[in-house]
């Protein structure tokens, strides 16, 4: 009975050792095409190495695209990108049934799958879409299958939807549903690059050609990530504070603070805390730890509660950020010394 075990500890000790040091091979791949956001690609491998999806949030020309596309290419997986346009209709996603005639001369329906039907999804703009279209994913985002006239089909793993929008205020958008979001493990904010990166970026792109990025893992190796990530060991305390971050992002309750009863229309549900830990473990592991630490909750709070706290009128009418009620709520909370 020891030798399986032995093997199977073996082989786990190898994965994590390949995950931590795929932190820097990636970041030597990706600088080929991209200069600095260390801190959003951080975050979007955090998700791929968890198994969630991710949505990504910025104005038009940061590279959203572009990095999203540079990913997948590291990953050695069906990559499919899908421009969703107001007029993208759900069967373009997910397929449609066609009458087809057989070898016999009879006639009958057949599936013909859709772009979804690929392991990385660059579902691109996705906030440019009316919701209808917008809902054709949640199925496959949740339960990993698509069903079409009552039929379902099992989506390949690993499955993964990296989402790009643009800000909402912009003219054209259509805002996402609370429901899908919350099917997001993060939200992640680009901002405009400093100056000394933006200039480096122009003096790439208008000389030579773009560098090619060589592919790193197997869909192997990501479903091995998956199930290492699980593993790390988290104390209790820091489940109980990762629950009560956020309990304190829920207006009305007990406890909650003024802060949050004033700008705060409707808090985070359970799925964030459960985000907050898994997402934690696979920052840790990505840090070359094999615990996780205070450091790694509240680094991930942000991205985790920013699409999952819905604000009121009164924090848009005096001018409160997001931003700013995700930091007051983890200033709210004393932090584990353990």
């Amino acid at each position: 009975m020891s030798e399986p075990t032995e093997k199977a500890f073996e082989q786990e000790r190898e994965i994590v050792e390949k995950l931590r040091s795929s932190r820097q091979q990636i970041r030597n791949e990706l600088s080929k095409v991209i200069v600095g956001q260390d801190e959003v690609i951080e975050q979007v491998l955090i998700t791929l190495f968890a198994g969630g999806h991710c949505l990504i949030t910025g104005a038009p020309g940061l590279a959203k695209t572009l990095l999203v596309n540079s990913i997948s290419k590291i990953f050695h997986l069906e990559f499919r990108r899908i421009q969703f346009t107001p007029d993208l209709m759900p069967a373009d996603i997910t397929g449609t049934e066609i009458l087809e005639e057989n070898a016999e001369g009879q006639r009958q329906l057949k599936f013909v799958r859709g772009p979804i039907f690929a392991n990385v999804i660059l579902a691109d703009e996705i906030n440019r879409t009316p919701p209808k279209t917008q809902a054709a994913l949640l199925e496959a985002m949740q339960e990993h299958q698509v069903t079409a006239a009552g039929d379902a089909y099992a989506l390949e793993e690993p499955f993964f939807v990296l989402a790009t929008q643009n800000p909402i205020e912009m003219e054209g958008t259509y805002p996402l549903p609370e429901a899908q979001l919350d099917r997001f493990m993060l939200n992640v904010v680009i901002n405009y690059l400093p100056m000394e990166d933006e200039v480096a970026v122009v003096e790439r792109t208008t000389t030579g050609t773009p560098a090619t990025i060589e592919p790193l893992f197997t869909g192997e190796d990501v479903l091995a990530f998956h199930q290492v990530v699980r593993t790390v060991p988290v104390a209790k305390e820091l489940i109980e504070y990762a629950v009560k971050i956020t309990a304190a992002s829920r207006p009305g309750q007990c406890g909650t603070s003024d802060f949050v009863n004033k700008y705060v229309s409707w808090g985070a549900g359970t799925r964030a805390s459960q985000y907050l830990i898994l997402a934690a473990k696979a920052r840790a592991l990505l840090n070359g730890r094999s615990h996780v630490n205070v450091e790694d909750i509240r680094s991930i709070a942000h991205p985790v509660l920013r699409h999952r706290v819905l604000l009121n009128y009164k924090a848009e009418a005096e001018g409160t950020s997001i931003e700013e009620v995700i930091t007051q709520i983890m200033d709210s909370i004393a932090t584990p010394t353990g």
